[in-house]
């Protein structure tokens, strides 16, 4: 099975529909136009039930086959956008200043909608399927408030997936691996409360930069010394703030960074080392640390038997020597992981051709990938599916 012939028929029109929703984006969960558009188009599209609130501004729509009773399956599409100035110059770049969906969740929901208007139309599956359109992926953790609102009881899912664009990964191809494929994103923040005093006396005074300047050094032995060599771990310090004179020693600094890892026990260990190095210092030197440690989206871990079956799903589409079941796993979160901790499921990568990164705004999705994403997640439905 290539592309359908319909996905491709539908590109034109699902493009329009992206280019609306690039212009006017919306951030975490303000994102109530998106989702009214979300589920106007469902709506208009027959399909069977359409909830929205979900998560507060997530939407659900439910399709039911035409053979028979059988399981539901969640379908997942991000919709919010980034706060960032758009510099495409594109004719449907964002409308509104300082947002702009620089990560692709336009296309990706986008995409959920062109699939959601086929099987609506063609219903050649038994069972239900649930399109998901969730808010606040950027750092909102919407994934864990649907999940909190109980979607997957409520809708009886019983397997989920998710799919994100990969700007660098050719148009048409498809990448994932099972078990861990994206890190864990905790965050810590740093307090270092020394004595103040005047430069020309260090002596005096319990000097907060020289202690915050030990630290950082101290947090990457955490990489090369505390964690296995072949487990991975990224401890960054990405602030530090200290100091307003030339001549005098502050009396404080402050430190904060981020915390990745693919494993529950890596990331216990870091966090464990982090305080004990920030205690050891805090004694060495004579003042007082405060660490503040938070903990957010855990590792995405995709299950082996799903993660097969979306394998099988990308392949019929795109033919097996464009689909990477070995893809690496990247240092990146994605907030699909509390779905994937409340039922079984897999997260894939689409080729978004070579364009600027995610996150850049400079980035635009790429509208030649809409045929491939429909046509994966109609292939996925079916098959998962089949009577």
């Amino acid at each position: 099975m290539p592309i359908l012939n319909r996905a491709a028929e539908l590109q034109d029109e699902v493009t329009e529909w992206r280019r609306h929703i690039h212009a006017r984006p919306g951030l975490l969960y303000a994102v109530e136009e998106t989702a009214g558009f979300v589920a106007e188009k469902l709506t208009t599209f027959g399909v069977d039930e359409v909830v929205t609130g979900i998560g507060r501004t997530g939407v659900v729509g439910v399709i039911r086959g035409r053979l028979g009773d059988g399981p539901a399956i969640g379908l997942r599409a991000d919709m919010d956008a980034l706060p960032m100035t758009e510099t495409t110059g594109k004719p449907w770049a964002s409308t509104i200043p300082g947002k702009m969906h620089a990560c692709g969740h336009d296309g990706h929901t986008a995409m959920l909608l062109g699939a959601a208007k086929y099987l609506a139309e063609t219903r050649n599956f038994k069972g239900s399927v649930a399109v998901i359109f969730q808010p606040a992926e950027e750092g909102g953790a919407g994934g864990d408030a649907m999940v909190k609102d109980g979607m997957m009881e409520r809708f009886g899912i019983a397997e989920v997936y998710g799919m994100h664009n990969m700007p660098g990964m050719p148009l048409g191809h498809f990448g994932t691996r099972p078990g861990p494929v994206m890190a864990s994103t905790d965050e810590f923040a740093i307090t270092i409360d020394g004595r103040g005093g005047h430069a020309a006396q260090p002596h005096r005074t319990v000097d907060p930069i020289v202690l915050g300047a030990q630290l950082v050094t101290a947090l990457q032995t955490i990489a090369s010394r505390s964690v296995d060599p072949l487990a991975s771990v990224v401890v960054s310090v990405t602030k530090f703030n200290a100091g307003f004179a030339h001549n005098i020693i502050p009396e404080q600094a402050k430190l904060a960074g981020t915390v990745r890892t693919l494993m529950p026990e890596t990331r216990d260990l870091a966090e464990r080392r982090i305080r004990e190095i920030c205690a050891g210092l805090a004694s060495a030197f004579g003042a007082t640390i405060d660490v503040r440690y938070s903990r957010n989206y855990p590792v995405t871990v995709n299950h082996p038997r799903e993660t097969d079956h979306a394998v099988e799903a990308a392949a019929a589409v795109a033919g097996p020597a464009q689909v990477s079941s070995t893809l690496d796993p990247m240092m990146g979160g994605e907030d699909f992981s509390y779905m994937l901790l409340a039922r079984p499921g897999a997260f894939v990568f689409i080729g978004n051709g070579e364009t600027a990164g995610l996150h850049n705004p400079g980035y635009d999705f790429n509208d030649e990938a809409i045929p491939h994403g429909i046509s994966y997640w109609v292939k996925l439905a079916e098959t998962r599916l089949a009577a």
